[in-house]
């Protein structure tokens, strides 16, 4: 980017007239702004696409259109390279706490089901996909290549990775999220909202229900309960294993990130302590998978 992201929010083609964009926390592989235009109100996002990471903007665009298209995101209004517009959404950014509430989670599934059965009816033009297992062992890769700190640990997230990876065994395509944090669901007071389609892609549906226990800490009781609604049937224990193994490598690829990161960024981010403590809950729950087998 020429500009820096400020002044390039500023700049847009879109605005009527003179705008001051005010900055708006949170977005690691992009900045974001709100902005006040002609009596309306406005997030603008800016970011380039970023390949290390699987972050192609064309894509996100087109998800976030396709997801506006299914009810469950805001309308993009405009866009041009390294930037796009949508519409403000007034309201409160969920916690963890508030995900594991059973009435929070009754209205979140309608959403991740809608992401996973109608964006593909409303998404135009060429799709990424995100298999996990394929962005760990890029990942690694790329560690490798970087002479990370974490060298001697990373045959050993490859032999984890297949595992984890014929656990799973054959699964149904669908369009998934594939990043479900608390801070990416939005409540209006009427309605909830779904954002950040950064890793956007078909996936299996699993993955998504996977992160989404993973992330915001769900109980066993919690995550049978997810299963057995979005399925509509009684959880197995092979279900039930295969989840595990989806939540590890949802950690896996997390703490990878944060490996390849440390060595490739250019953000002011403590990335080895995010490494570390990624590290320690991925340990945790391939304990967990480990003592399913």
């Amino acid at each position: 980017m020429t500009d820096d992201p400020q002044t390039k929010a500023a700049n847009l083609a879109f605005w009527s007239g003179r705008v001051e964009p005010e900055p708006l926390g949170g977005g690691i592989t992009n900045t974001n702004f709100v902005v006040r235009d002609n009596g309306e109100c406005f997030v603008v996002r800016i970011g380039d696409d970023i390949p290390l990471h699987g972050i192609m903007r064309f894509n996100e665009i087109a998800a976030a259109r396709a997801a506006h298209a299914a009810g469950i995101s805001p309308e993009v209004v405009h866009h041009e390279p390294g930037a796009f517009v949508m519409r403000f959404i007034e309201g409160r950014t969920l916690t963890e706490k508030d995900i594991r509430k059973p009435a929070t989670l009754d209205r979140i599934l309608p959403l991740i089901r809608a992401c996973h059965m109608e964006i593909p009816k409303y998404f135009r033009g060429p799709a990424l996909a995100f298999w996990p297992f394929h962005v760990c062992r890029n990942y690694i890769a790329v560690a490798r290549e970087g002479n990370s700190r974490k060298k001697d640990t990373l045959s050993h997230f490859i032999e984890i990775n297949d595992e984890l990876e014929e656990t799973v065994g054959e699964i149904k395509l669908v369009f998934a999220h594939n990043d479900l944090l608390a801070a990416n669901f939005i409540d209006d007071g009427k309605r909830l909202w779904l954002f950040d389609w950064d890793y956007a892609g078909y996936n299996a549906a699993l993955f998504d229900l996977a992160n989404l226990a993973s992330n915001n800490q769900f109980s066993p009781e919690q995550e049978d309960w997810l299963l057995e609604t979005y399925h509509q049937k009684p959880v197995t224990n092979k279900l039930r294993r295969r989840l595990a193994a989806m939540k590890c490598v949802s950690l896996l690829r997390e703490t990878l990130w944060s490996i390849v990161s440390e060595i490739h960024s250019i953000l002011d981010f403590d990335y080895e302590s995010y490494t570390e403590e990624n590290l320690s809950r991925f340990d945790r729950a391939f304990d967990v998978f480990q003592s399913m087998s």
